[in-house]
């Protein structure tokens, strides 16, 4: 027998993440020794007090039973704190903090749960590609706006269309930025709060980098600004402050309206997330050692940026500075598209590099550069990049 997909799943866009790590493997299976900079995978290690915490609650039988609907209360509480001191500004934790397993299910479920077919979503380009999952699995429209490097790849919200403002029922933001490494400013989300505000549209912050600031700067949340709160939500997710990637851990606090949404939601999808895994979520927010292992990650990233950038310098290949986030954005040379210059750089030197047009049509002329392996493996993939003459 043969079954066919539905045709909401032949609507969902190509997984473009699939595609790259299908021509990787395909090159190390040839036995090329391939320095993966395509990847937004964290290499290093979750901390070691978080392991051990999870370790504990494992054994608790306690933890073997169902959760709680919704999450774990005390998980709800620990992120309201922890946004309290991070960011001075507090929530209700039952009915303004969602858990989630992972904040890409939030985000991609966030149209299925708040929108209507033929709803408007305003979505950045370049962008996460899985916002445009989201789109098609609430069979809302989308339009998009650019992300322009001359504007700090910060959206210019006077340059949307007036019928599309008005139409829009929620825009999509991320910053620190993928793929582009930019940062947000105060007056930038001051700005939007006033622009939402006019036009009546939701704002949802993807803060997945949150915790990833260079140059002594630590990003600001969306949340900071005084009225974001009432007009949207930020997503917080475990795998980029705690290198937990795989243990699908996060949270969404802010508007109730769009909170509540999310939960009921996920009351029909999911009965929440393992206990155990609650509990060490928990202690990740709170323990004591939680600063100071942020702060190592931090300067792990940073020494990485800075020796990719000098060496990039040297060969004349010159870097968009990253604010924040582990990815640097990098100009292809004339004469190349984004996807012909990764391809070039995998078969001929064996760099895989991620094609930014993978991230929207604005993306096309950069490729993103992941600074998830070695200061000497990425210094090693700028002098493979330039033996080939290109800088």
């Amino acid at each position: 027998m043969k079954f066919s997909e539905s045709e909401l799943m032949q609507q969902l866009p190509k997984q473009f993440f699939a595609s790259l790590v299908l021509k990787v493997n395909a090159k190390i299976e040839q036995g090329v020794d391939v320095i993966n900079l395509g990847q937004g995978n964290p290499d290093q290690p979750t901390p070691e007090y978080i392991v051990r915490a999870a370790q504990a609650a494992t054994a608790k039988p306690l933890n073997h039973k169902y959760s709680p609907f919704r999450g774990r209360h005390d998980l709800k509480v620990a992120a309201s704190q922890f946004y309290q001191e991070k960011y001075k500004t507090s929530f209700n934790p039952e009915s303004e903090v969602v858990i989630l397993a992972g904040s890409k299910i939030g985000l991609v479920e966030l149209p299925w749960a708040l929108m209507n077919p033929g709803d408007l979503l305003l979505l950045p380009d370049p962008g996460y590609p899985d916002y445009l999952s989201g789109s098609a699995l609430g069979r809302v429209d989308f339009e998009t706006f650019p992300l322009l490097e001359e504007n700090g790849f910060l959206p210019d919200l006077s340059a949307i269309p007036e019928e599309s403002a008005k139409r829009a029922k929620f825009l999509y933001l991320n910053y620190p930025n993928n793929p582009t490494g930019a940062v947000a400013t105060r007056e930038f989300y001051e700005e939007l709060v006033i622009w939402a505000k006019r036009y009546q549209i939701g704002i949802i912050s993807d803060f997945a980098y949150g915790a990833i600031g260079y140059d002594g700067q630590a990003p600001i949340s969306f949340m900071e600004v005084p009225g974001a709160k009432e007009v949207g939500v930020e997503f917080y997710t475990y795998s980029k402050t705690f290198n937990m990637a795989g243990w699908r851990l996060g949270f969404a606090v802010g508007n109730a309206d769009i909170i509540e949404a999310l939960n009921l939601i996920q009351d029909h999808l999911f009965v929440s997330i393992f206990p155990a895994l609650q509990e060490a979520g928990i202690v990740a927010l709170q323990a004591p050692e939680r600063d100071a292992e942020i702060a190592k990650l931090v300067a792990t990233y940073e020494a990485r940026r800075n020796a990719f950038i000098e060496a990039a310098a040297k060969i004349g290949w010159q870097a968009v500075v990253p604010g924040g986030a582990f990815y640097v954005f990098m100009p292809v040379p004339e004469g190349y598209t984004s996807e012909s210059f990764s391809d070039l750089l995998l078969d001929k030197v064996g760099v895989a590099v991620a094609a930014a047009n993978g991230f929207g049509q604005y993306g096309e002329g950069y490729v993103r550069i992941g600074l998830l392996v070695s200061p000497e493996r990425l210094i090693e993939a700028v002098e493979r990049v330039g033996s080939l003459g290109f800088f």
